[in-house]
C-alpha cells in the first residue's frame, strides 16, 4: 500500500470559524506537526466566491513530504471538508480530534481509503510488476 487517505465531511460548524482565513492558515500550519509529518511549504489559503453566492468559502492546502492536507469550507452552510493523504500511516483519530477541536462540528462523516494497493515499495517489486504486465500483454497478442 502507498498510504491512507482520510476524507472527512463535517457539519454544523460555526460560520465565523469557517470564514476565518487566519484560523484555517493556523490549523494547516500546525497540522503536519500534530501528525508527525514534514511540512515542505507554508499553507496556501484563500477565499473563493463563485457563481452561487452562498457557495463561497475559504480553502487551503499544505504540502507535506508525505503528500498533502487540504481543507475547504462553506461558511453559509456550516460545512467543511478535510483531506489528508499520506504515504505512511498516521493516527486517524488524532487527526479528527485536532480538526474537531478547531472547527467544532456537530457531526461528521469519515472515509479512509487505502491508496496505491499495488504501489511498488522497492525496485525489485516494481520490476516484477512490470515483467508480469509485459508477459500478460505478450500472451494476449
Amino acid at each position: 500500500m502507498f498510504g491512507p487517505h482520510l476524507i472527512l465531511e463535517a457539519y454544523g460548524c460555526p460560520k465565523a470559524k469557517l470564514a476565518d482565513l487566519n484560523l484555517l492558515s493556523k490549523v494547516l500550519d500546525s497540522y503536519p506537526e500534530q501528525l508527525d509529518m514534514t511540512k515542505i511549504m507554508p499553507p496556501y489559503v484563500f477565499t473563493y466566491h463563485g457563481a452561487v453566492p452562498d457557495d463561497w468559502g475559504v480553502s487551503g492546502v499544505v504540502l507535506i513530504a508525505e503528500s498533502h492536507i487540504s481543507i475547504h469550507t462553506f461558511p453559509d452552510k456550516g460545512f467543511v471538508t478535510l483531506d489528508i493523504f499520506s504515504c505512511r500511516e498516521f493516527d486517524i483519530d488524532e487527526a479528527i480530534k485536532y480538526f474537531s477541536e478547531n472547527f467544532e462540528p456537530t457531526s461528521y462523516e469519515k472515509q479512509v481509503l487505502m491508496r496505491g494497493r499495488e504501489f511498488p515499495r522497492s525496485a525489485g517489486r516494481a520490476g516484477r510488476i512490470i515483467e508480469s504486465e509485459r508477459l500478460k500483454l505478450a500472451s494476449s497478442l
